[in-house]
């Protein structure tokens, strides 16, 4: 039970955070406030459900890769502890507790989840196909949004949650990319791709530029769903965080990039603070 448990990363929760913030963001501007607790109930178990079953579907994908790169070769498969029918075993599994968490919402959520799974499963073949795995995990991450919004109003999403959903792709690009720095040279070595990569050199300028993009995606998000001053309060925190994260990753070493990807969890929880007090406060008051 223990090697499961580090299978999906329990020991390690940062990756449920990353994708809880974009759900609870679209959940509260969905509802105006907050949403249906049954809804609510449904998508953070859903996040938690499937963000371990994308780390055991990850880890049968990358089990012969794994045990050349320095900081994933303790996992269960790539040291011989599960064997790989049991990664798949269990992504399958916790897929199924999710589904069926998503047939208690409305027909549309459920069609849009099977979207959601296709996505999962997909990703983690992608960095042997093209440079740009962390754009396929932003889709991943983000498609959580429209099944928010789809959840909590019965209707086809509307503009701004697409607009959150270009938010949330552009922010998991930002931060797995800050996460893929730290391998770079061993992804180099065994031919792994990644945005990383494909940066070279450019990377820091690129993520500014990204990050850039990500904070107007913000604005823009509060101007269409007529947020007030605490939203924008906490999205100027957020871009201090982007700041914060450019210096942690101007030398490049491996352990400040993994620290500027763990520092996304606060802009993530600062974004949603900021949506939490806004509406909660008076309407007159913002």
């Amino acid at each position: 039970m223990r090697q499961y448990a580090v299978l999906v990363r329990l020991h390690r929760p940062i990756g449920i955070f990353l994708l809880l913030w974009p759900t609870l963001w679209a959940l509260w501007i969905a509802a105006e406030g907050v949403p249906d607790l049954l809804v609510l109930g449904v998508f953070v178990a859903g996040v938690a459900l499937m963000r371990s079953a994308g780390c055991a579907i990850n880890d049968y994908a990358d089990r012969d890769i794994d045990r050349h790169i320095r900081r994933t070769q303790q996992r269960p498969l790539a040291q011989g502890e599960l064997a790989p029918w049991e990664a798949v075993a269990v992504f399958v599994g916790l897929s199924l507790i999710a589904f069926g968490l998503v047939l208690l919402m409305n027909p549309l959520t459920i069609a849009l989840s099977v979207v959601a799974v296709l996505l999962a499963l997909s990703y983690p073949f992608m960095k042997r196909y093209h440079h740009l795995p962390q754009v396929h995990l932003g889709a991943a991450f983000g498609w959580a949004v429209p099944m928010a919004f789809s959840a909590q109003t019965g209707e086809f999403p509307p503009p701004v949650a697409w607009l959150l959903f270009v938010a949330t792709l552009l922010w998991a690009t930002i931060y797995d990319t800050m996460y893929a720095m730290a391998d770079r040279d061993d992804d180099l070595k065994i031919g792994v791709k990644s945005t990383a990569v494909l940066f070279g050199e450019a990377d820091r300028a690129i993520l500014a530029v990204l990050q850039g993009l990500l904070l107007m995606a913000l604005v823009s998000v509060g101007q269409q769903a007529g947020l007030g001053w605490p939203y924008y309060l906490a999205v100027s925190v957020a871009g201090i965080l982007a700041l914060y994260q450019q210096y942690l990753i101007y030398d490049r070493q491996p352990q400040l990039c993994l620290r500027a990807f763990l520092n996304n969890n606060w802009l993530g929880a600062v974004v949603f603070a900021g949506l939490v007090f806004d509406y909660a406060l008076p309407r007159s008051a913002i």
